[in-house]
């Protein structure tokens, strides 16, 4: 059981992990290309910290031309080379390459569907969905959305979206408030609803 009004456990590693936490973790997004950013990260952290994604974060705004999807759709051969010379990045071949397959999928949902945005939001009615976690060890690493969100995503041609990705993504653009009850973000968030 966390003490009220303490942060959540996870947060309290680091200076960046704080601030990620207090401004960002949580808080809902419906901007297509942060979302898009988001997808990347979450999906480069595969089998790796947060904290090690979250120090290479402005490199990785670089490398991808900010995440704008258009733009890294396009990428190619000598982009793909790039950026797996890019030290600064986290060099996966497979990563790399599902971060420039994810931005294409991305553009073939907007052709056919909707926006980004919308289409991750439908799955929880465009809703949060406020947990009632008061121990770290409540907090699930997925759910049966975020099984269905995956298994949708990857229908459509993404990859390194599994569930427990997804749901971490769910988490970290606010279709999830993950953050304990005792933590001052989470009555924050519910509040602004």
């Amino acid at each position: 059981m966390v003490k009220a009004g303490s942060v959540c456990p996870w947060a309290l590693g680091s200076l960046a992990l704080r601030r990620y936490h207090d401004e960002e973790w949580g808080v809902p997004l419906h901007d297509d290309q942060r979302l898009f950013e988001f997808l990347v990260l979450e999906g480069m952290q595969a089998g790796l910290s947060w904290s090690t994604v979250l120090a290479k974060r402005d490199r990785f705004r670089v490398a991808f031309a900010g995440f704008y999807i258009a733009r890294v759709a396009r990428f190619g051969a000598r982009e793909r080379a790039r950026l797996l010379g890019d030290s600064g990045i986290i060099r996966n071949r497979a990563k790399i390459d599902s971060a420039i397959g994810n931005a294409r999928a991305v553009v073939e949902l907007r052709k056919t569907t909707t926006t980004l945005d919308a289409y991750l939001w439908s799955y929880v009615n465009g809703r949060t969905i406020h947990g009632q976690h008061r121990d770290p060890a409540d907090v699930p690493v997925t759910t049966d959305v975020a099984r269905a969100l995956s298994a949708d995503l990857v229908r459509r041609g993404f990859r390194f979206v599994g569930p427990t990705i997804v749901y971490s993504l769910m988490q970290a653009t606010g279709m999830v408030n993950d953050h304990l009850l005792a933590c001052p973000r989470y009555r924050a968030l519910r509040r602004s609803r």
